[in-house]
Order: C-alpha cells, then structure tokens, then sequence
C-alpha cells in the first residue's frame, strides 16, 4: 500500500510558516552550542515553518549570533552556564502554549542540575516528542519514565548510547541490532533509531534498515542534523514513524550526495546540512513520477 506522505505534497498558494509547525529544541551548553545550531537550521531545511531553541541564559548570545533563522528562548542556568532545574517553568509554559514538537538532548551535557531539569521536564511533555544525546543518558537513569510518556516518543541512540539504555556492552548491541532495537521499542513503547552502519528504526512491530549514508557522516554534529531533520518533519504534521524512517533516509542521502563533492575525510556535518535542498528535490520528484515508494 502507498505511503501518504505528507511533507511532500505541494504547498498551498496562501501558506504561511504557522502552517508547517513550531520545532523548540532544548539543548546546548559550555563548549556544545555547535550541536543545537546544526539541529535548528537541519529542521528549517526540512521544511519546518519556526524553529526556537531553549538555551541556558548565559549562551544565549551565541545562538543569536551564529543563527538568523532560528530564534531563542534564554532559559535560567547555573553559575557555569548549564541549565537549572529552575528553567522547568518557563521552558514548560513555552511547549505548551507555542510548541508543536520538542527536541531535547543537543549538546545539553550531563551536568547535575541540567539532568534534574531532564527528568522533570520530559514526563510532562505532552507535544509530540525526540528524545537526542545526553537526554538519553539522563532518562537511561530512570527508564520508567519511557512507559508513563503520553505520546509515543523518538529516541536517537547511537550503539554508546544504547548501551547505557540497554545496560549491555556495545559489541553485543552490535552483534545482534535489530532484535535488541525491536525489544526495547516494544518493551518501552517507543520508535527507535539505533543509529550506525544499516540504521535500525523500529516501533517494536514495523522495522526498517536504512540503505542511506557512508563513514564519512562518521564525523562531529551528524547525528544532531538527523534529529534536526526529524523534528522538521515532525513538527510540520507528518506521521512519526513515516518521520522517523525518511529522516534517517534524507540524511543518509544527504551525505552520500556530499561524500559525491567532498569525499569521506573531508565530510563536516554542514556538508549534510547544504545537500538537503538536492535531497527534497530529488525525493519530490520521485514522489510525483510514482517511483519513490518502492525505492525506500
């Protein structure tokens, strides 16, 4: 049966950005601004119409001087310019009252106070919902709060990240994928994308082994452009799993196309990001000559 999908279809004349969703991205701290800066322009390339990014107070600054498209939030912080517990109010009222999609875990670290805003915070997100980075390692201390979630959430894990999930070695995640993906997201009612060679994402039932990407994406920031890119899609109304799967697709193809310019040592993570707009073409015109569907 085909797919519908949604972020394909061809814009409305009267179209304005309130139509294409609010992506706001929690994340970044001393020495890991980089990370939500790549996520926020990965997302308005994925067609998201707003992106705002909650960023400590401190830090604020240097969101609003390496972004021009993407706005902020300044959140309250600890005297080293890591998040508080204390940004749960503002950060909360903001979801509630202007989001439509929440990424969390960019660059956010593991400071102490910044997993106690994480493990505040997630359980009372009500907006659909990706779950990235050190996010995983704060809510692995607690996976009980997987199971009380309202809405089905995506979680990003690359093998390192799995295994603090997990609780098992790497070389045994490796060994053994998408059993151990298909177990956690059935036990934990989450979509999964255990990121790597042949990226797994799966919801416990369906699974798909992407076929996308080369080792030159093995390089700084490129799993903060994969959860840009999903949250783009997410946050614009399409499906979470449709979200899921193309978004591993589009960044694998985005850096396939780059490694075509760059190579493999050269390829940076703002590499994948200026493939993006070939990505989308390319995909729209499979889309309308009938042909993508049977191609992923």
């Amino acid at each position: 049966m085909k797919e519908k999908i949604k972020f394909l279809e061809s814009r409305k004349k009267d179209a304005h950005k309130g139509d294409y969703g609010h992506l706001f991205i929690i994340g970044g701290s001393p020495g890991l601004t980089g990370a939500v800066c790549l996520a926020g322009i990965s997302a308005l390339r994925s067609g998201c119409g707003l992106v705002t990014i909650g960023i400590p107070e401190g830090l604020n600054q240097i969101i609003e001087i390496k972004l021009t498209e993407v706005m902020s939030l300044p959140l309250p912080e600890t005297e080293d310019h890591f998040f508080s517990e204390n940004a749960y109010e503002k950060a909360i009222e903001f979801i509630e009252k202007k989001a439509d999609c929440v990424l969390i875990g960019p660059g956010i670290s593991l400071h102490p106070e910044t997993k106690k805003f994480g493990k505040k915070i997630i359980p009372d997100i009500k907006k659909p919902l990706i779950i990235d980075a050190d996010a995983l390692k704060i809510i692995s201390e607690n996976l009980g709060i997987l199971k009380n979630l309202r809405d089905k959430p995506i979680l990003t894990p690359h093998p390192g990240e799995m295994s603090y999930l997990t609780g098992l070695k790497v070389e045994q995640i490796q060994r053994n994928r998408v059993e151990i993906a298909e177990n956690f997201a059935k036990e934990y009612n989450v979509i999964l994308i255990l990121k790597g060679y042949r990226t797994v994402v799966t919801d416990g039932e369906n699974t798909y082994i992407n076929l996308t990407g080369n080792p030159g994406m093995a390089t700084a920031g490129s799993g903060d452009v994969l959860a840009g890119i999903i949250g783009g899609l997410l946050a614009s109304g399409e499906e979470k799993f449709i979200s899921a799967k193309y978004g591993v697709f589009i960044h694998g193809l985005a850096g396939d196309m780059a490694k075509r310019e760059k190579g493999e040592i050269s390829l940076i993570a703002s590499d994948i990001i200026e493939k993006l707009p070939d990505v989308f073409k390319y995909l729209k015109k499979e889309e309308e000559k009938n042909d993508l569907f049977r191609k992923i």
